[in-house]
């Protein structure tokens, strides 16, 4: 450790870290894989009957399921950061010859994968009740390029709300307010068939566009609401960032 430790390395190391305190969490796992299954099933058998689509509601609804999982997911973030200041470990961090800012991207980068695996789980029980996806192998590539993106976009903002709450509960409370938003979009209805004066929120946040592209592009279509959603969760990802980077210094066990 005398010679420092590089920023890339560092930041595979805390991944790491972060992966397996995920994986000792044995109640958190079980969550984590079953509430993807148990949600995709939910909407399925529930609203399949309640909601008109004007088509398939399995198809209809996997893309919002997806987005959905990933965010209660990338919530965790949140409170592992949280966990971690409040317990000291960034403050002694920067007592050691490495970037401590690095523990973040440790937070995304597990973020990332835990919550791609998530997607994965969605995809394979729709797929187990009878949905069929007619997407291309570019399709693919594009769809979980987008989700890639969100997940980074919304962990994110996750971390911000880790670092500037005062402990774990608050972290995970605040984080809980942003998992309404894909109820609040054509995720699970058209939003046509919202309170009128609902729709032009829900016409115009960053998930609607984004899971009316994952959509398309999962039925084998063209997606061209995919750069107003790559924007969307571009600038979320950069305003988060800076916010973090301006937040970061500023924060240690003695603030609290």
């Amino acid at each position: 450790m005398s010679a420092g430790v590089g920023a890339l390395r560092a930041g595979a190391l805390f991944a790491g870290r972060s992966l397996r305190h995920a994986a000792r969490d044995v109640e958190s796992l079980l969550v984590a894989i079953m509430l993807p299954a148990l949600v995709t099933v939910m909407f399925t058998v529930v609203f399949s009957g309640i909601v008109d689509v004007g088509g398939d509601y399995l198809s209809y609804v996997a893309a919002g399921v997806v987005l959905l999982c990933a965010g209660f997911g990338a919530a965790s973030a949140a409170v592992g950061v949280a966990r971690d200041l409040e317990a000291g470990f960034l403050d002694r961090l920067r007592t050691l010859p490495i970037a401590s800012a690095t523990v973040l991207a440790g937070h995304t980068i597990a973020s990332l994968l835990r919550n791609l695996l998530a997607t994965a789980v969605v995809l394979g029980v729709a797929m187990a009740l009878g949905y069929r996806p007619s997407a291309s192998l570019g399709g693919w590539a594009a769809a979980v390029g987008l989700i890639g993106l969100w997940i980074l976009a919304i962990t994110s903002v996750y971390v911000l709300v880790g670092l500037l709450t005062s402990s774990p509960n608050a972290a995970s409370g605040y984080g809980f307010a942003l998992l309404f938003l894909p109820y609040v979009s054509s995720a699970f209805a058209p939003v046509d068939s919202l309170p009128g004066w609902l729709q032009p929120f829900a016409r115009h946040q960053p998930l609607t566009p984004l899971i009316e592209s994952l959509r398309s592009l999962l039925s084998g279509g063209a997606a061209p609401d995919a750069s107003r959603a790559v924007a969307w969760c571009l600038g979320i990802t950069a305003l988060a960032t800076v916010s973090i980077a301006v937040s970061f210094p500023r924060r240690s066990t003695r603030a609290r």
